[in-house]
């Protein structure tokens, strides 16, 4: 059995200082924010852009480029299915429990290399 991947929910992209990266990406870039979601943890963000049917997000909640790279988000029809699947293979390392935000529910696996990938599912709205 496999899981159902239907699109990719978002880019993640990790930064250092989180409003010299808002000026890049909405200033430069001319992008709207969609989402400012402050974490727990004191000072943690996330912050998203709406593109097409996905998402550029930055957030200072991971080390930036050069220590981690970027992660992708993969959206499942079923998460907790998913979720189920994944444990069942004997090569899939999954790193976390399944989290919550205000818009979706996802966990983190990692591929062979030790990648991070996020399993993704979007809450109804």
């Amino acid at each position: 059995m496999s899981i159902k991947v239907t699109d990719i929910a978002f880019v993640g992209y990790p930064v250092t200082e989180l409003e010299r990266a808002r000026d890049f990406y909405e200033r430069v870039l001319g992008l709207k924010c969609t989402l400012d979601h402050a974490l727990e943890e004191d000072g943690k963000r996330w912050i998203e852009y709406d593109i097409g049917q996905s998402a550029l997000a930055i957030s200072n909640i991971w080390p930036p480029s050069g220590q981690s790279g970027p992660t992708a988000a993969l959206e499942v029809d079923d998460l907790d299915g998913a979720r189920e699947t994944l444990q069942a293979e004997e090569n899939v390392n999954v790193k976390s429990e399944v989290m919550e935000s205000p818009g979706c529910r996802f966990f983190i696996i990692a591929d062979p290399d030790g990648n991070d990938i996020t399993i993704h599912q979007h809450k109804p709205h």
